[in-house]
């Protein structure tokens, strides 16, 4: 009981910040580009710069502690409408954090909070089975939660919250499905090359295509037609359940495009469908009250 006691009495004097990393892996943001992908494609990679931007690692509260996020929103004025941005397998590196700041530079509020930060150090993430790995061990209800706890802490600063949108990449254009059957509060999603079926388990109980029915906000999903990891078979599916649905979401598949052709950084870029898609971001965004 003694040994009780103290135990109870030297974590009351423990510092908040050292409390608040308890089952925390990940505690701050990749600095530069993720390793896990191989080298940068330098030529292709987009550099938006923060002129005129407050833009920065910031930690979010959530209910077992912070959450490392990088946010971005114009430097003067406000409330900005809101966009939640939710990373590649790879953690939220500086691809996430620039994507961030070109919302910013359009007059949004963006927020991306690293969702991998209880299950690994993505700082130290050498390779995309790793980053899958790390992927697996994140259960959807803790996600759907983290992104709520995000939607909150932008309300806190400057983020028009009544004006929320979501977009994501890879395993983030899943979690936009995702969302946007979990929150009664988002306008419109903009989900880029997810995953829309397969496996399912106790972390990962549904997908996108088991969630048609209950959609609560339009979704644009952007998908490459020689995507190796969906095929088209799949996003077929997803026009057809969308269509049945009565749903307004809409699903755009690029002739030739690859997985991942919005990665600036990687070779699987593709200028043409990443500019479209893009443009196609912003009108999805405008037309559904997310501006």
């Amino acid at each position: 009981m003694a040994t009780d006691r103290l135990d109870f009495e030297l974590q009351s004097l423990r510092p908040p910040t050292e409390f608040s990393r308890r089952g925390f892996l990940t505690t701050s943001l990749i600095a530069g580009f993720t390793l896990a992908t191989g080298p940068v494609n330098a030529q292709s990679v987009i550099t938006t710069d923060a002129s005129g931007l407050t833009a920065g690692e910031v930690k979010v509260p959530v209910p077992d502690g912070q959450l490392p996020a990088y946010r971005a929103m114009p430097a003067t004025g406000g409330p900005f409408p809101t966009v939640l941005v939710v990373q590649e397998i790879f953690g939220v590196h500086e691809h996430i954090k620039d994507v961030c700041r070109r919302f910013a530079k359009l007059g949004y509020y963006a927020v991306a909070p690293e969702l991998f930060a209880r299950a690994a150090d993505v700082t130290k993430l050498t390779s995309i089975d790793e980053g899958r790995a790390a992927a697996a061990k994140v259960g959807d209800k803790q996600v759907m939660a983290d992104l709520d706890s995000a939607t909150a802490f932008a309300k806190s600063e400057k983020g028009d919250t009544a004006r929320l949108g979501i977009t994501g990449f890879c395993y983030g254009g899943r979690v936009v499905w995702l969302y946007s059957a979990h929150s009664p509060q988002l306008k419109a999603g903009v989900g880029w090359y997810g995953r829309l079926t397969g496996p399912t388990n106790d972390l990962q109980p549904k997908h996108p295509l088991d969630l048609v029915d209950s959609l609560k906000a339009p979704v644009l999903g952007l998908y490459g037609g020689a995507d190796q990891g969906i095929p088209n078979t799949d996003v077929e599916k997803m026009q057809a359940a969308l269509k049945a649905a009565k749903k307004p979401s809409e699903i755009v598949l690029y002739d030739g495009a690859p997985h991942g052709f919005h990665a600036d950084y990687r070779p699987s870029y593709r200028e043409t469908p990443a500019k479209d898609g893009w443009q196609r971001l912003r009108t999805w965004f405008q037309q559904n009250g997310v501006a």
